[in-house]
């Protein structure tokens, strides 16, 4: 069963824009190999619909994933405020990665009771 999870900072920035249903959506297409960029690290770059907007003028997502039943959705950008992250965000990112793919099911519900998880509630609940 796939688990996915937004970071604090990318609820905080994704809240207004982006639905849960798009997220899902996300991670049925990458699960079907459509991946706008792996970036190394179990770090991947995706464009997501954003609601009323679609894929067109929608936005870029950092997912956190080893493409197997742990997504985490780290960060994301409007596609008319950036095109990429810096070698520096990556790195950050790559890091951030290790540290979210290696967390047990015991320290995931810490990190959701502490708040600096949400996980994403599946479309069938």
């Amino acid at each position: 069963m796939d688990r996915l999870f937004k970071t604090k900072t990318f609820n905080r920035w994704s809240s207004v824009l982006i639905t849960d249903q798009a997220l899902h959506q996300t991670v049925i297409e990458m699960k079907q190999g459509l991946v706008d960029a792996n970036l190394g690290g179990n770090v991947f770059k995706k464009r997501v619909a954003i609601a009323g907007r679609g894929k067109r003028g929608g936005a870029r997502t950092i997912i956190a994933t080893q493409l197997k039943n742990r997504w985490f959705f780290v960060f994301g950008f409007n596609k008319n405020e950036r095109d990429n992250i810096s070698s520096d965000e990556l790195k950050y990112l790559q890091q951030l990665a290790r540290d979210l793919l290696s967390l047990n099911d015991q320290q995931l519900e810490i990190a959701v009771n502490a708040g600096e998880l949400l996980e994403v509630e599946s479309e069938t609940n």
